[in-house]
């Protein structure tokens, strides 16, 4: 889809640039005299005031108050995010900090912890990853150890260094010795493969298998088809609290909304789904979340990518619309190219 056209005059996109970055940095309504003195523009007060009622008319800026100054509409940040902004790389300093908080050799599901963290301790605000499904990472290794009754501890672990234990409830109670030589079966024939094509492959081997060999090829596949199971895709998310100081959300019924939404988690889980596919940074502001709780926030979000290029999941910020947009936005971009180097440290993107 092609971009609209921009209706802003140079002078226009001056003063609506420097509106937004002082009402950012102090969070209050932004005068004609104050823009006079900071746009850098050679113009009257009078003209500026002209200029804004045009970008008010335009639905980019608001007035609160009658006597007061302007603020920028959900509108105006869009406008400002387009076209305005002008964002730098990430610093090497604080490239520094995330390759620290990503080591590489850890799990997955470490990384992914660590990068939640991460981003809301860098943005002050919510940081969100999804998890990749277990289907996207090679299975390594299992053993099988057995409890009371039907019961078995599966100790699993995946080509990207994750180790899952599960506990199964399984059909009948099985021996050490046949525990021992599921596991070894399995280790032998599948390490290496997904899943997702492990259970295939013994459904199908059970189909070819002869009579006198069914009984324990059933027991295999009863053990595997629980213990393999990749279980549901989910997201880590850090730094609600921290959402409680923003003056911009002080409302309490909008924030036990919003505190609702990410307990929830699956419609925020949707809406970073949307953005696998994005190529780079996307950002939502207000109702283009299309989630009402989030309605006066801004979510910035980047795909992240395994060793050969597999869109692995989504990671992001999310906060309120008056956001320093172009600090948060090098952040997340730099965090999703740093967690897929993680993942494969063979990339030069360390």
């Amino acid at each position: 889809m092609m971009p609209a056209p921009d209706p802003l005059d140079p002078r226009a996109r001056q003063l609506l640039r420097t509106l937004i970055s002082e009402y950012v940095r102090e969070g209050q309504p932004v005068g004609s005299r104050s823009l006079a003195r900071m746009s850098g523009l050679d113009v009257s007060p009078a003209t500026i005031r002209n200029i804004m009622a045009d970008l008010e008319d335009m639905g980019l800026v608001a007035a609160p108050h009658t006597s007061a100054g302007r603020i920028p509409t959900p509108q105006g940040y869009r406008v400002f995010v387009d076209s305005l902004l002008q964002v730098k790389p990430l610093g090497e300093a604080e490239r520094a900090r995330l390759r620290a908080e990503l080591a590489v050799g850890s799990g997955t599901q470490t990384l992914l912890g660590n990068v939640s963290e991460t981003l809301s301790a860098m943005s002050r605000f919510v940081g969100v990853v999804t998890v990749p499904r277990r289907e996207q990472f090679a299975f390594r290794h299992i053993d099988f150890v057995p409890l009371d009754g039907s019961r078995v501890l599966v100790i699993l672990v995946f080509t990207d260094h994750e180790v899952q234990n599960r506990i199964i409830q399984t059909r009948r109670p099985y021996t050490s010795a046949e525990l021992e030589r599921t596991a070894n079966y399995l280790n032998q024939q599948y390490a290496g493969r997904s899943l997702a094509e492990i259970r295939r492959l013994l459904l199908a081997e059970l189909r070819d298998c002869r009579y006198a060999m069914e009984q324990a090829m059933t027991a295999t596949v009863e053990l595997a088809e629980q213990a393999l199971d990749p279980g549901r895709e989910d997201m880590l998310v850090a730094g609600q609290s921290r959402l409680l100081g923003v003056q911009d959300l002080a409302d309490l019924d909008r924030l036990r909304e919003l505190f609702d939404a990410f307990s929830r988690k699956r419609e925020i889980l949707q809406l970073l789904e949307r953005t696998i596919r994005a190529q780079g940074v996307r950002v939502f502001i207000g109702e283009e979340t299309g989630l009402a709780p989030l309605g006066d926030c801004t979510v910035v979000t980047a795909p992240y990518r395994g060793g050969d290029g597999r869109l692995l999941g989504v990671l992001g910020v999310i906060g309120p619309t008056r956001m320093n947009y172009d600090r948060v936005i090098p952040i997340v971009q730099a965090t999703a190219e740093l967690l897929g180097a993680a993942l494969n440290p063979d990339s030069p993107t360390q």
